[in-house]
């Protein structure tokens, strides 16, 4: 019987030839990730010192720390945070990344994503490095173990494969066929597993369509998503690999828990309707609500052809008046191609405000709904208060029904913009 590629990964990472699925083993992390956010980075570091009497980390070219969320700061508690990770990182010799812009996109643009490797974050969309074949798992606040010990305890997951077939239609994204999947597994079919995406559509998706899809893993109750890398993925992620170890594949008889076979040919434009993400639904049948603001952003959906696809149908239209259409790059990386392309300049043309890659629209630090209001959002999440706000409400599209929406300041269909 074959292996699995996050079984082939753990194997490496705990010293074995092989590991099977529910085999607890203790394995070695190459990489261990974090972002800072209180409750979370600045307890681990006070708890290493009072609680384990740790100074150092063991290899600090392992870790990485971001400042990705609240930024810039606004009060003087933020600053002291952000400080106390700059001290920790300069410290211990490990690289602390500031406004390059969200943590789990620039992971990948400064070579985290190194096909083969394991990654540990406490964030669960760290799952989006999947995408090279990177198995990168979200610990919660277990992370701690990852801080101070170099080998983790760890049972190997099972690994549900989804292979995807067919063509997605004009005005169809990523984004559609992640939340498709949920609707046709269900939200807990993956449930503490590994998410395997596989099959012909997934060969024919853009590596920026992959990361959308294996960033939301969660969403269908998974630790992880992966994808055997392919060429285009390899071409991106290994001249920027920051460890030297070969890349590998789930072999043909690998054995899964489950395998499901989903086909988007037929597939429309989704809408996922408050306050749950697994309230999946076709965008057709919800056209008309009214909104008042759109959010284009996110770890899931700020890349380049989310920000391509909104530019095309905004040129030559404008934001309705009273409609907040608030833009943020996923990072600056993307932020600054998109300026070379024009974007940037179609964008605000149209009317959009568009602000320097961060976190805080999609977790409602920024762009503070009031009560009543409704948003379209490419964020990770629409349960009640997520835009800052409990009596508001959040309706998930792809960024082309963002901005159609914006257009007409209530949910459209974006195919009749394209």
């Amino acid at each position: 019987m074959g292996a699995t590629i996050a079984e082939k990964i753990l194997a490496r990472c705990a010293g074995l030839d092989r590991v099977v699925a529910g085999q607890d083993i203790r394995a070695r992390p190459d990489f261990v990730i974090a972002y800072d956010f209180p409750g979370y980075t600045d307890v681990i570091f006070r708890q290493m010192k009072e609680e384990f009497g740790i100074d150092k980390v063991v290899d600090p070219s392992r870790f990485a720390m971001f400042i990705d969320h609240m930024v810039p700061a606004i009060t003087p508690a933020e600053e002291e945070l952000h400080q106390i990770t700059r001290d920790w990182g300069a410290e211990q010799g490990v690289p602390v990344y500031e406004r390059k812009g969200i943590g789990h996109q620039v992971a990948a643009e400064l070579g985290y994503a190194t096909p083969g490797s394991f990654a540990v974050h406490f964030d669960g969309h760290i799952s989006q490095l999947g995408t090279y074949g990177t198995l990168a798992i979200g610990l919660r606040r277990h992370l701690l173990e990852a801080f101070v010990k170099e080998y983790i305890l760890i049972t190997v997951p099972h690994t549900v494969r989804v292979n995807l077939t067919g063509t997605m239609q004009p005005g169809v994204m990523a984004r559609d066929v992640f939340h498709h999947i949920v609707r046709v597994i269900g939200p807990s079919a993956c449930r503490f597993k590994v998410l395997e995406l596989g099959g012909e559509m997934i060969d024919n998706l853009s590596l920026e369509g992959r990361q959308a899809i294996t960033c939301l893993a969660m969403f269908t109750g998974a630790i992880t998503a992966v994808i055997n890398p392919d060429q285009k993925a390899l071409d991106y992620a290994l001249p920027r690999t920051r460890i030297d170890i070969e890349p590998v594949f789930s072999d043909p008889d690998a054995s899964y828990s489950a395998i499901y076979t989903i086909d988007v040919t037929n597939l429309e434009p989704i809408i996922v309707i408050p306050p749950s993400p697994a309230n999946t639904e076709n965008l057709s049948d919800h056209l008309g609500i009214e909104v008042q603001v759109g959010y284009l952003g996110s770890c899931a959906s700020g890349r380049l052809e989310d920000l391509r696809i909104a530019a095309q149908v905004l040129r030559g239209r404008q934001v309705k008046p009273g409609f907040q259409l608030n833009v943020v790059p996923t990072s600056q990386e993307i932020m600054r191609q998109a300026a070379e392309e024009g974007l940037i300049t179609d964008l605000v043309a149209a009317g959009a405000f568009v602000t320097s890659s961060s976190c805080d629209y999609c977790f409602g630090r920024m762009g503070v709904m009031s009560a009543g209001q409704r948003a379209v959002s490419t964020g990770t999440l629409n349960v009640r208060g997520r835009m800052g706000n409990r009596d508001s409400e959040i309706y998930i599209v792809n960024a082309a029904a963002v901005a159609a929406a914006a257009i007409e300041g209530r949910i459209a269909d974006p195919r009749l913009y394209l």
